[in-house]
């Protein structure tokens, strides 16, 4: 099996939290309108990582998904060049990391959270992924891909996620 590559992925908590994601097992990861984050999605591959980032209400990192299948068209834009994958949660943050946190911290100085703050799917460097889950007073689970996909409910269909 490939090395996973990490990711940040963002989702208001009003729209759909970490929570939701634990209760629904999987969920499509849909509505990104960003040509460089569709661009990102599209480079996903399942076993990748993601730093789960409430944004807006929490501005906090306070889980760790996992992708769960390849990227496909996005079914909220039929007809259109949009781009999706399905997410599996794999752990949540015993202490969620909070924005200001993250940037008061010089070794994240260059974190796709600050650098690129606009952009809700972005590539995080190892050495970021693994700082902020320290941060974060969280381990992975042994094999994070093998429990996400176990714990994930079966597809028939992943739920879709609220659009932020």
């Amino acid at each position: 099996m490939a090395t996973p590559r990490y990711w940040l992925i963002k989702s208001e908590p009003s729209v759909y939290a970490y929570a939701k994601l634990e209760e629904d097992g999987r969920t499509e990861w849909t509505g990104v309108r960003s040509f460089e984050a569709r661009n990102n999605i599209r480079a996903m591959t399942p076993g990748d990582l993601c730093l789960y980032y409430h944004s807006n209400e929490d501005k906090a990192v306070v889980g760790v998904a996992c992708v769960l299948s390849k990227p496909g068209p996005d079914p909220t834009a039929p007809g259109e060049d949009w781009a999706s994958v399905d997410v599996g949660p794999v752990v949540a943050f015993t202490a969620p990391v909070t924005l200001a946190t993250i940037k008061a911290t010089p070794a994240l100085k260059d974190f796709p959270l600050i650098t690129r703050s606009r952009l809700s799917v972005t590539p995080t460097p190892v050495e970021h992924f693994e700082l902020v889950l320290k941060m974060g007073k969280t381990k992975l689970p042994t094999t994070a891909t093998a429990t996400a996909t176990a714990t994930a409910k079966p597809k028939p269909k992943a739920k879709p996620r609220a659009r932020p």
